[in-house]
């Protein structure tokens, strides 16, 4: 048996375990005012469940084809800046996420990695940044109920 069907083996062994505990272990803990909304914490839980079951199955049963090798005469050409620099981004992005708030943090994040990765469309980077940043806090925030502080407390978050 190939590496990608054992690793696909692992990934759906492992969603089982994981949707196992949202539906059951979860659901069981949830207080009684709580079961009537609907969206509950165990709600993404489940979806991530069903994803990777679903993907994991296919991935075991898809015909296999030959990876490309990794030759240790090319190391020096892979990106490893690129890559060094967006492992930073994201450490600097949660030590940011408390004092500079969420959208800020979020915006400046996702407009310095996509520049870092070489997106020259400034006027698109910065429009989806955005809106992903602030369509995620309204979800989040407003919609599931789950605080997060959107701005600095220097702009007026608490």
């Amino acid at each position: 048996m190939t590496l990608e069907r054992w690793l696909s083996l692992f990934v759906l062994a492992f969603c089982l375990t994981y949707g196992y505990a949202a539906w059951f272990v979860l659901d069981a803990a949830m207080p009684p005012f709580a079961r009537f909304s609907p969206v509950w914490p165990s709600s993404f839980p489940k979806v991530l469940a069903i994803l990777g079951l679903i993907l994991a199955i296919l991935q075991l049963f898809h015909a296999p084809q030959p990876l490309a090798e990794i030759r240790r005469s090319k190391l020096a050409t892979y990106r490893w800046l690129e890559v060094g620099l967006t492992l930073i981004a994201m450490v600097l992005y949660a030590l940011l996420l408390a004092p500079l708030g969420f959208i800020l943090s979020t915006v400046l994040f996702l407009i310095g990695v996509a520049a870092l990765l070489g997106e020259r469309r400034w006027l698109l980077l910065v429009s989806v940044a955005l809106l992903s940043a602030g369509g995620i806090w309204y979800l989040v925030d407003p919609v599931l109920g789950i605080y997060m502080r959107p701005w600095p407390a220097l702009f007026g978050g608490h």
